[in-house]
């Protein structure tokens, strides 16, 4: 239960589901309750989806591009020090992708902000993805895959019970009070993203000695 937990509160703190509440207000405020919570629905259900392809074909896609895992480490760790700075400081959403033209376009087509921006990329984006391929490939044991699989599951359910609960937990907080949740969970994000390159690093060492 410990590597459940583990996994679970890294992939939360690399989605940061709170996160995207500011947002995902801003783009429903106009929607009616039973609209809303079905776009939470929606949105929760494409984020699973996602991260559980990317999960189980991720192997699949490292030998198409002819990837080796130690770079993907290397790689991945950059993108979570970048997405874990734009908590820092504060930008989670222009980190994530998302700018006045994604907003406009969200806007203009209201019903498909379940899957863009939502689901992708505010939510599963190049930093939960590597994170997951990489831990695919670190747990070879099928029992602690399906631990895995099991965080992804969970923080999918997370992630529909704070867009549920988005305007509560928007009222409670404000901005602030996000974006100081923003800031720790950017600090954890930062330190999984130096331990994936310090490890992508020493074992490329170990193989070309």
């Amino acid at each position: 239960m410990d590597f459940f937990f583990a996994t679970l509160f890294s992939l939360f703190s690399i989605v940061d589901p709170p996160g995207a509440i500011p947002v995902y207000v801003a783009l429903t405020s106009d929607r009616p309750l039973p609209e809303r919570n079905k776009i939470a629905l929606q949105t929760s259900f494409y984020f699973l989806l996602i991260l559980l392809a990317f999960f189980i074909a991720g192997n699949y896609i490292l030998s198409f591009f002819g990837l080796t895992i130690h770079a993907l480490r290397i790689a991945g760790g950059m993108t979570l020090l970048i997405s874990g700075f734009g908590l820092l400081s504060g930008r989670f959403a222009k980190r994530r992708g998302y700018d006045k033209e994604v907003e406009k376009q969200a806007q203009e087509n209201k019903q498909d902000i379940a899957f863009s921006p939502m689901a992708m990329p505010m939510l599963s984006g190049p930093g939960s993805i590597s994170y997951l391929i990489t831990q695919y490939n670190q747990h070879p044991l099928w029992s602690e895959r399906w631990l895995i699989g099991a965080a992804i599951v969970a923080v999918a359910f997370l992630v529909w019970v704070c867009l549920r609960l988005a305007p509560v937990l928007f009222k409670i907080f404000g901005t602030g009070g996000l974006n100081a949740i923003a800031r720790i969970m950017g600090f954890i994000v930062i330190a999984i993203g130096v331990q994936f390159i310090v490890d992508g690093l020493v074992h490329l060492v170990m193989e070309m000695r």
